[in-house]
């Protein structure tokens, strides 16, 4: 199941790298640049974890942290800082963070923290609600108002994405490599052929799949 990640960084330029590169890896990622922001997100979005910037325009991620436990003590948190000296990462954990990152640091080095922290809290659902569509994760199933959809197992795949993605707009070629296990190429019609299918079967549910010209599709609410 791709988690959702909520990305709290004051400097754009590091968001869009750390964006590109757990987007890549199949992760749902929000983004905020300031701790305002990133209170409404915390409470819309209900991360399976957070990146969190030390240092952001408005305060302290610090501070931040601290207030997010108060409400949610098994979110996992890692930080983000230039800040590497071991008094600040002692006040990082203090603070109820699980792991801590100083800058610079390797994108990999990310990427393999926030799986670490992953594996240790999150737990595959057996099923995810949505409206009238419910998908059963155990049996690669989908019903709308209890009726079988009667899916392939690349019409599951490509639905259990977008139902983990929903709102958000995704690209067709990462669409295609994570149904297909590989990358696009020059072959796009097999997706497409699939989600013509698929936003049939959809009707009904309260859910369709809008086309973004030239950006991807779109899972949301009808």
């Amino acid at each position: 199941m791709s988690a959702v990640i909520l990305l709290v960084e004051g400097d754009s330029h590091c968001t869009a790298i750390n964006r590109k590169a757990l987007t890549l890896c199949g992760y749902c990622v929000s983004e905020a640049a300031s701790i305002r922001e990133a209170k409404v997100l915390f409470k819309q979005e209900k991360p399976d974890l957070i990146v969190l910037d030390v240092m952001l325009p408005d305060g302290n991620g610090l501070a931040l942290c601290k207030e997010i436990r108060r409400k949610d003590k098994s979110v996992p948190v890692l930080f983000l800082s230039a800040l590497g000296q071991p008094q600040e990462v002692v006040a990082g954990f203090k603070a109820g963070g699980d792991d801590y990152l100083a800058k610079p640091y390797d994108v990999e080095v990310l990427v393999a923290r926030v799986e670490a922290l992953l594996r240790r809290t999150t737990r595959m659902p057996e099923t995810l609600l949505k409206g009238a569509l419910k998908l059963r994760i155990t049996s690669d199933e989908a019903f709308v108002n209890g009726e079988n959809l009667n899916l392939s197992q690349k019409e599951f795949s490509l639905l259990f994405i977008f139902v983990q993605c929903e709102n958000q707009t995704l690209s067709v070629a990462h669409l295609y490599e994570k149904v297909w296990g590989q990358p696009m190429g020059d072959d796009n019609r097999s997706l497409k052929t699939i989600l013509s299918r698929l936003r049939g079967k959809l009707e009904g549910s309260g859910y369709t799949i809008i086309s973004e010209r030239g950006e991807g599709y779109c899972f949301e609410e009808a």
